[in-house]
């Protein structure tokens, strides 16, 4: 059984720099508040009042008379003599009573020191990681500037629509207006990178149409005169079906680049009713090759481009027929809605045995499975790059998987169409 491994909860810049701010100022109180207990104990014990006691006479005293004396010393409250062992008793009491008190002493104003100034330090402490966190904001702000940005850019609604925002922060010449300048350059230059696709895409689309069609014109004037022998006529099928594999090669490659970015303009679109029409597309050439097609439509609404979703159906069931066994085999073609608020369209076929290493390198461009390496009639090896990329812009996702016994099962997963915008069939 998998375990789920708990990820760490994310901690901001902020969060970290107040700690660190906060941590760094306890820290030095803590120290400083040591140093100042360790001073204010030794000052203590050396100002502590020294405690009297009575010493026993030596022999000088006692050779010059004085021992009588120091005795008479010592009264009661009566004022009568008290006895040199009741003395050393009262001494000896008055020490302990000193002693204790300077114990007692000592013991509170340490105690008033460590509990005042770990108040004052935690009071302090707080009020220093509460500055350090507006502070802290206040410096990161430009950041958060530079993040909503990028982040408005990634979420626009087409790739390079929203290239043209521009951060222009104004402020001190800091490394983080270096950082938003240079975040503001590499915008500008993408910008200009994608206005130059796009009119790649569009200048292409005629430039390289035209003399492919004008070919296919003074090919099929050639064959069709009455002089043309049969050696021209064959030469000139040979010609239009290159013609034609190259016409198909720049469509897919066109509708590649076109297909790679989100669509902006969404309308509901049933994928039972695109898959029943491409399915009565394909049956011609489903015929010539012996395969049987069989098709399991159920409703599935979703939102997008009719056209692409056309050609991402056509794509499969074109793959799954050119790609099999010959005659006999077969493909099936299924879409229904799913539990998980999408749509699937799964189509699987019969064919050669396709290893699980060889399946990424399916959906790369130019890229086929063992001998088919060069442009047949077969295709480019665009078809799955194709879908790939028409499932992306429509915020789904493609996943593959060999069939038991050859072939492959390929399927789309989409977005389901709101109920509020499924009004109908396209």
């Amino acid at each position: 059984m998998n375990v789920p491994r708990l990820l760490p909860r994310r901690v901001t810049l902020r969060a970290r720099l107040t700690l660190i701010y906060g941590g760094l100022f306890l820290v030095a109180g803590t120290v400083l508040l040591g140093t100042t207990y360790a001073l204010f104990n030794q000052q203590l014990t050396r100002s502590a009042p020294k405690v009297l006691t009575l010493g026993k006479p030596g022999p000088s005293a006692l050779a010059d008379g004085e021992a009588p004396k120091r005795q008479m010393l010592f009264l009661s409250r009566s004022g009568e003599p008290i006895n040199r062992a009741d003395a050393e008793s009262l001494m000896a009491d008055a020490e302990s009573w000193m002693r204790e008190q300077q114990t007692t002493l000592h013991e509170a104003a340490t105690t008033s020191l460590l509990t005042l100034g770990g108040i004052a330090l935690v009071v302090v402490g707080c009020a220093a990681a509460g500055l350090g966190w507006l502070v802290t904001g206040r410096m990161l702000a430009p950041l958060h500037r530079v993040t909503d940005t990028a982040r408005r850019i990634a979420a626009a609604p087409a790739a390079g629509r929203g290239l043209h925002e521009r951060i222009a922060l104004r402020g001190p010449d800091d490394e983080v207006k270096d950082l938003a300048d240079t975040f503001d350059i590499m915008v500008e230059r993408l910008d200009g990178s994608f206005d130059g696709q796009r009119r790649f895409v569009a200048n292409a689309s005629h430039e390289l149409r035209t003399p492919l069609t004008l070919g296919r014109a003074l090919v099929e004037l050639a064959m069709h005169r009455k002089s043309a022998s049969e050696d021209v006529k064959q030469l000139g099928e040979n010609l239009l079906e290159i013609n034609s594999r190259h016409e198909r090669l720049i469509n897919g490659l066109l509708l590649l680049a076109g297909s790679e970015n989100e669509i902006t303009e969404r309308l509901p679109v049933d994928l039972a009713d695109v898959v029943g029409h491409v399915v009565a597309q394909t049956a011609p050439e489903a015929a010539r090759a012996g395969i049987t097609v069989h098709e399991q439509a159920a409703e599935a609404p979703t939102t997008g481009d009719a056209l692409l979703l056309e050609r991402l159906v056509h794509n499969l069931v074109e793959n799954g027929i050119r790609h099999n066994t010959g005659e006999g085999g077969w493909v099936r073609v299924a879409c229904r809605t799913g539990n998980d608020g999408r749509v699937e369209v799964e189509v699987g076929n019969s064919g050669p045995v396709v290893p699980p290493y060889e399946i990424p390198a399916l959906f790369e461009p130019f890229r086929r499975l063992g001998a088919d390496r060069l442009v047949t009639a077969k295709g480019a090896g665009l078809g799955l790059s194709i879908v790939r990329s028409v499932a992306r812009a429509h915020g789904g996702e493609i996943t593959a998987r060999p069939r038991e016994g050859g072939g492959l099962v390929v399927t789309v997963a989409l977005p389901a169409c709101p109920d509020e915008d499924a009004t109908g069939h396209h």
